[in-house]
């Protein structure tokens, strides 16, 4: 896959504390097939706990990037994590992947910092979780969701965000072009008028072979989106009504209030999608407890299947544990 590298991370700031190491529990893991509401429909998702663990333990919510669904990956991550101790909630947004919601392929970056929330409200009543003791993981878009709302939602206490989200706008336009980026707006604003008519959203492919349009139009999203036996709960398409929120989000707007909770970034040194001046601006903004990884690697690099993906997440595991383990 295009952006891997064999190198180790570059890490900034704070270190996890040098002796700690999050324990793997030997024995098996239970992972049940759960389901929630938000705003009257039905998430559902995977929960992963420990099995010989008793009482209230800590939690870990993770959710998927733009268009992705659980299935895309996740499970490796969720099962290191709960080998580590942690109880972990995956789930697939609204109108995404096995969840309710129509129109399907809706990606609105409000509705889904709802359904995080409703995630949160779940989690937390288990009389197996300890509420004050909940971590959040995200990737790409919903790495961006876990900064925007570690930032304003006090249940959420520890904070991983790999290859995050940072500014849309200026993705696309690092992606597009200024002049290409214009001709989108127009598209854009077009939509809106019709929608405002009663029509329906038009529609735009999520990934596309080089040279047709797509919304993540790099070679290396559509290698990773067409290239890993996409399930058939993927879709590929959304609204341009959720390209246009896209292009209005600024997920990294707040990243100095997430401070005191701990935060680590791990970023790809080669993102297309996410470049890392706008990781390393963001990164400065936030307050301690921080850490950032640079790794060799683009968007995609650290996924399951990419050399970096053990080291990655063991350091994502270590993180939490040495913020959420009592």
């Amino acid at each position: 896959m295009a952006g891997h590298g064999e190198k180790e991370p570059v890490s900034q700031s704070n270190l996890l504390p040098p002796t700690y190491i999050a324990e793997l529990q030997p024995g098996t893991l239970m992972r049940t097939d759960v389901s929630f509401k938000s705003h009257g429909l039905t998430c559902r998702g995977w929960l992963y706990r420990p099995e010989g663990r008793s009482g209230r333990l800590p939690a870990i919510l993770m959710s998927h990037g733009f268009s992705a669904v659980k299935e895309q990956e996740l499970d490796p991550y969720a099962v290191r994590f709960c080998a580590a101790g942690f109880v972990v909630l995956v789930f697939d947004y609204r109108f995404l992947g096995s969840s309710e919601g129509e129109e399907r392929g809706r990606i609105i970056p409000q509705e889904q910092h709802d359904d995080l929330r409703a995630a949160l409200a779940w989690l937390s009543a288990q009389d197996f979780v300890d509420p004050e003791r909940i971590g959040l993981w995200g990737t790409s878009y919903s790495g961006g969701h876990a900064l925007f709302l570690a930032a304003f939602d006090p249940r959420v206490k520890v904070v991983v965000a790999q290859v995050p989200a940072i500014a849309l706008s200026q993705s696309l336009l690092s992606i597009v072009g200024r002049e290409a980026f214009a001709m989108y707006l127009g598209l854009l604003a077009e939509d809106h008028a019709r929608r405002s008519q009663g029509e329906p959203s038009g529609t735009i492919p999520i990934v596309a072979k080089p040279g047709e349009p797509s919304v993540l139009a790099t070679p290396d999203s559509y290698d990773w989106f067409a290239g890993h036996n996409p399930p058939a709960t993927w879709l590929n398409r959304t609204t341009l009504e959720s390209v246009a929120r896209m292009a209005e989000y600024w997920p990294a707007a707040f990243i100095d209030l997430i401070a005191p909770k701990p935060l680590l970034i791990q970023a790809g040194k080669s993102d297309a999608l996410i470049p890392i001046a706008q990781v390393r601006e963001a990164f400065a903004r936030a307050g301690e407890p921080k850490r950032l990884e640079e790794y060799d690697a683009g968007h995609f690099g650290l996924y399951p299947g990419s050399p970096l993906h053990e080291t990655a997440a063991s350091h994502a595991a270590n993180w939490f544990a040495a913020y959420l383990h009592p």
